[in-house]
């Protein structure tokens, strides 16, 4: 095993709507959270380090002006304030650190959309400007499937002088779904002078570990790591489960722990998943 493996948190989206469902409170997209349900995010939080990880994400993927705006009347910049300064209330004494998350748009960039890149950057930016007006440690670029769109969001995060790690989300044959490849992704982003590279999202531990892998001896970067627990399954009777079982994604992602420098869970995993992940890093 790598020494020295930083574990980060699990999934925040899909775990805000299971504390959301127990509570009886509606499913809304989960950045409203941040200003109806602040409590939620502070939970979650602090069960996440309870479970080990050294590295959590604020709720604040998805809380960009296009998309607050269409669903709501918040101010997209107080939506992400406000998610930020829950999850710093969570960490206060905690020696952890937070990252202010950062997700692609709902829109595609030029030629294949409408968006410009001169736009998508001023979106970027807003996002970025909220966040870090509340003092987060880092930013994680996080769920690309378009480089061309990651390469504008990694430039406008790193203006503020915190490390930016940078994730992307593959397909099992190691391609984005706009066929970006590893070796693109590296030869894009390292230059840029981010802290830190790898996947997220997408797929399972199973397969997402040997695309993973692609990463090793072709960057000097430190590799980042946080693959699917799968997505919820409902059985006949109306419960919900994951397609990876805590034990099946430990044993899954472990051969992982070989090679990278930072490790947690995306969609599907929960604080019991994090738990379970440290107490395997712990074992050596």
């Amino acid at each position: 095993m790598k020494k020295g493996i930083t574990l980060m948190d699990g999934a925040v989206g899909t775990s805000l709507w299971a504390m959301a469902e127990e509570r009886g409170i509606a499913k809304v997209p989960v950045w409203r959270y941040n200003v109806e349900h602040p409590e939620l995010i502070e939970q979650l939080t602090k069960e996440y380090v309870d479970a080990g990880a050294e590295i959590l994400l604020a709720n604040t993927f998805g809380a960009n002006g296009p998309m607050v705006r269409r669903s709501s009347s918040y101010d997209p910049a107080e939506v992400i304030a406000s998610g930020v300064r829950a999850a710093k209330n969570a960490l206060k004494g905690s020696g952890r650190k937070l990252a202010l998350s950062i997700g692609p748009l709902s829109t595609m960039l030029e030629p294949f959309g409408d968006t410009t890149e001169e736009e998508a950057a001023e979106i970027f930016r807003v996002m970025l400007d909220a966040g870090m007006k509340e003092g987060p440690d880092l930013i994680l670029v996080q769920t690309f499937i378009d480089l061309a769109m990651m390469e504008v969001a990694a430039r406008e995060a790193m203006r503020y002088g915190v490390p930016v790690f940078c994730c992307m989300t593959f397909e099992k044959k190691g391609r984005t779904m706009f066929g970006n490849s590893v070796e693109d992704v590296i030869e894009t982003l390292e230059p840029l002078g981010i802290s830190g590279i790898g996947l997220n999202c997408s797929l399972g531990p199973d397969l997402a570990v040997p695309v993973m892998r692609e990463f090793v001896g072709k960057t000097s970067l430190p590799l980042v790591f946080k693959p699917n627990a799968g997505k919820p399954i409902l059985a006949p009777d109306g419960t919900t489960s994951t397609a990876f079982s805590v034990d099946e994604f430990v044993a899954d992602i472990a051969p992982a722990l070989e090679f990278v420098d930072y490790i947690g869970g995306c969609c599907g995993s929960d604080p019991s998943y994090i738990r379970a992940l440290k107490a395997r890093i712990d074992a050596g």
